[in-house]
């Protein structure tokens, strides 16, 4: 649900916005054998798409990615089985064209789509074939498979009849037997999977990016390269992976159409570079070097892109801004096993001493929204009021602090905070100020650790992370995907980025495990609010806020928004320049 811009930043951009109807186009040129191919509905073929991320992406295997940087790519070569809105959670075909639900919410029963075909590639003999039942088995078989590269086993292994068996009986990617029991071809076009317990929305997981269908051809030829060799369906296919950058390629074979009968997609390339931070992103995107910024800092809008005087010269790129209050939640980890924060005292006591408020009105200039209440973000259908956050109270977190016998800090040591931001960045003067917060009311020493994601991953993998920034961003707008988090089976050999503060509460497991088999939807969402609120009580991270979802489109860039997940849908975005004002 898109929300007035003025509702969701305290920020003014009314300059922002007065000078994009006063700006002039800026746009470098295409090759002209790609453009200016006119579709129905006064569409265009053709053109190639630009933007930076400021994370590397090495691996585009889905099930071995986790993270948003990665499946912004990943979506745009690979397709699950259904599609989700993420406006309005609305469950949309995918490679299945169909799905029946038995009574009970146990056996879901999949048509495959004929005719959906994988890219060409050396595993078919640079041909391609036509997906079929067996090709979603084998997806599915692999992602509940025991490999030290599969991120999502958690999604699945809890919920599918056998799946936790084959999890624990396979190793290396390799699917014994029959592979999963609950997983069943029943002809060529037609898979059902069985669920162990009833669980109403498992459809909205297998939505998730990472379950997309990929052929075993793949796996055989590229085998441990196979994240740099990707093979799906989607509307585009990778040309070129480098240290540098990522290119995708149209694909001439997608079997998706627009509503105007057009073969989709529309843009000829997409081309992803690494950013070494925001202002150089920004500045390319006013050099025209790059058509999207993702996450725009609404503190650089007027220095980047100029003020009302230099659009009205023309000097700036024309440009739209779009943005959704985004399903995510920022976090500090801690590693709840460990000497310093294993007592509950320690880790509320950092909870109360921080001014979550502060932060997002001083420090970040009203960019964001303090967590108030839980870990789940607003979303609808959600009651999050109904849960009740921590409240800044150095006060008591003094106290509690003395009880775990740290008198005003003393005898805590001084932990190095892991934080994958950009110098100057608002993530890391969030997490300045986190530290100066425990540092004035605890006596509590952070060294930040400026480092990039995977670097976080190894170090808290490692076991030398005792706290760390961490992000979660909804896969599906579902609060069991937030609470998935704390769920105590989703440890480290099922993910490294699921419950890797290793937390364990045999309560709030059978509360989630309660909740994910509720059939009644107020009742569910009651029980996922004991969750949520159990979550604040135990104290096993340090929800600090949320924020919106903030993108710069180039004007010539159309059909392109914000979305709530901060996902990317290329399909049907298309290059169109915008006519010059005389």
């Amino acid at each position: 649900m898109q929300l007035k811009l003025e509702t969701m930043l305290k920020k003014p951009l009314t300059l922002l916005f007065i000078a994009t109807g006063l700006l002039l186009a800026n746009c470098s040129g295409e090759d002209e054998t790609e453009t200016n191919l006119v579709a129905k509905g006064n569409k265009m073929y053709g053109g190639e798409l630009k933007f930076m991320s400021t994370e590397k992406i090495d691996n585009l295997y889905p099930t071995f990615t986790g993270d948003v940087y990665s499946f912004r790519i990943v979506s745009q070569i690979f397709e699950p089985l259904l599609f989700i809105d993420p406006e309005s959670g609305t469950i949309n075909p995918g490679i299945a064209e169909s799905f029946t639900q038995s009574d009970d919410a146990r056996v879901y029963t999949f048509k495959i789509r004929k005719g959906v075909k994988f890219h060409e590639d050396a595993c078919f003999k640079d041909k391609t074939r036509e997906v079929d039942a067996h090709d979603v088995k084998f997806s599915l078989d692999m992602a509940c498979t025991n490999h030290e590269d599969n991120e999502v086993a958690y999604l699945l292994v809890e919920r599918i009849e056998g799946a936790k068996e084959h999890y624990e009986n396979s190793s290396n990617g390799k699917i014994n037997g029959k592979g999963v029991k609950g997983i069943k071809v029943l002809d060529k076009n037609t898979v059902q999977i069985t669920l162990s317990q009833p669980f109403v929305g498992f459809e909205k997981v297998l939505t998730h990016s990472a379950l997309s269908v990929t052929p075993k051809e793949a796996w055989k030829k590229y085998g441990k390269s196979i994240g740099q060799h990707p093979v799906g369906t989607g509307p585009f296919s990778l040309e070129k992976m480098s240290s540098s950058k990522i290119t995708l390629k149209r694909n001439p074979n997608y079997w998706r159409k627009d509503e105007f009968g057009n073969q989709l997609p529309f843009l000829s390339k997409v081309t992803m570079t690494y950013a070494k931070n925001k202002r150089s992103e920004l500045m390319a995107f006013r050099n025209s070097k790059v058509d999207l910024v993702l996450e725009l800092p609404v503190e650089e809008t007027e220095n980047i892109l100029g003020t009302l005087e230099e659009a009205q010269r023309g000097l700036n790129v024309k440009h739209k801004v779009d943005a959704k209050k985004s399903l995510n939640m920022m976090y500090v980890a801690m590693a709840n096993e460990s000497d310093e924060f294993s007592d509950e005292k320690v880790r509320k006591a950092f909870n109360l001493a921080i001014d979550r408020m502060t932060i997002v009105d001083k420090d970040l200039e009203g960019e964001g929204w303090p967590a108030k209440n839980g870990f789940v973000a607003d979303m609808e259908g959600y009651p999050t009021e109904k849960v009740r956050g921590h409240q800044y109270n150095p006060e008591k977190a003094k106290l509690l602090m003395r009880q775990a016998g740290y008198p005003n800090g003393k005898g805590f040591p001084t932990l190095d905070f892991y934080v994958n931001a950009i110098e100057g960045s608002g993530l890391h003067r969030s997490c300045e100020a986190i530290t100066r917060q425990l540092k004035q009311n605890l006596g509590v020493n952070l060294n930040i650790v400026l480092c990039s994601l995977d670097e976080r991953r190894e170090a808290v993998a490692s076991g030398k992370a005792k706290i760390w920034r961490a992000g979660w961003i909804a896969d599906y707008p579902d609060p069991a995907n937030f609470l998935a988090q704390f769920y105590g089976n989703n440890m480290q050999d099922q993910s490294t980025l699921v419950n890797d503060f290793h937390y364990k509460n045999d309560a709030f497991d059978a509360l989630y495990e309660k909740a994910l088999v509720e059939m009644d939807e107020t009742e569910r969402m009651n029980l996922f609010v004991k969750c949520d609120q159990m979550v604040v009580e135990t104290a096993p991270v340090i929800p600090v806020m949320t924020d919106d979802h903030i993108v710069i489109i180039n004007a010539r860039v159309r059909d392109f928004s914000a979305t709530q997940m901060e996902t990317m849908d290329l399909t049907d975005v298309y290059i169109k320049e915008p006519r010059s004002k005389k």
